[in-house]
């Protein structure tokens, strides 16, 4: 079992920054890929980014290319994604997944990959 506990949502103006975190406990942390997802008030979950393992593969959805970085650190079991010139539309809840994956290149991106999810932190980008 691997357990995710997500951390740093809130609201912010249009153009601003916001970093969200996902702490894991359980299992071997570097066992698995992880990913960011988020769901909008009557839209389905979406992938916003994932990383491999190791942190040297990384995707992103086009839509926050360029904006938003995810990243980890395997020592502190931790994922990030750090969200710059945020827009109204990158409202949603954002939850974190793990995939369990050790030694592959890949970065998940769809929801059928992930076994572990977390509860979801909440993002309120305002205009």
């Amino acid at each position: 079992q691997v357990q995710l506990v997500e951390s740093g949502g809130g609201l912010v103006q249009a153009g601003g920054s916001l970093s969200v975190s996902c702490a894991a406990s359980g299992r071997t942390f570097s066992s698995y890929a992880m990913g960011w997802f988020r769901q909008a008030p009557g839209k389905e979950r979406d992938i916003v980014a994932a990383i491999n393992w190791s942190g040297g593969s990384t995707y992103y959805v086009d839509s926050v290319k360029g904006r938003f970085t995810i990243s980890r650190d395997n020592a502190k079991n931790t994922v990030y994604l750090q969200m710059n010139s945020l827009k109204p539309e990158d409202t949603a809840v954002y939850y974190c997944a793990a995939a369990y994956s050790r030694g592959s290149s890949i970065a998940p991106r769809y929801d059928y990959d992930y076994d572990y999810w977390g509860q979801g932190t909440q993002v309120t980008v305002s205009s």
